[in-house]
């Protein structure tokens, strides 16, 4: 029997709206991937930190925020920083690009 297992990628910037949602959207076809906000309506919850296998911030400062929001959660997860400044639009060419080589040079992480 053949047993596929696909990485489940948790994707977090500030609001949701436009970094995190691109990335979710683009790379839908290489992991199961979910999308959240710090400082939106539905702020990212425990819940969604235990069912990734990696979750991926937008900047630095996000990921200190995950863990004094999340201390339990954030020892026991691999987060990458993508560094990808809030200065982009949903599914904006150059956020693509952006993503895709942040991506590629954590490849060896994951």
């Amino acid at each position: 029997m053949l047993l596929l297992l696909v990485m489940k990628a948790l994707f977090i910037c500030n609001q949701n709206k436009h970094r995190s949602k691109t990335a979710e959207e683009y790379f839908k076809k290489k992991f199961v991937t979910r999308s959240a906000g710090l400082h939106n309506q539905e702020p990212v919850q425990e819940k969604d930190l235990s069912w990734a296998d990696v979750v991926f911030v937008m900047e630095e400062e996000q990921r200190q925020e995950l863990a004094e929001r999340f201390p339990k959660q954030y020892l026991q997860k691999r987060i990458l920083s993508l560094e990808i400044p809030d200065v982009y639009q949903y599914q904006q060419p150059e956020l693509i690009q952006l993503l895709r080589r942040r991506m590629e040079e954590h490849k060896p992480l994951l």
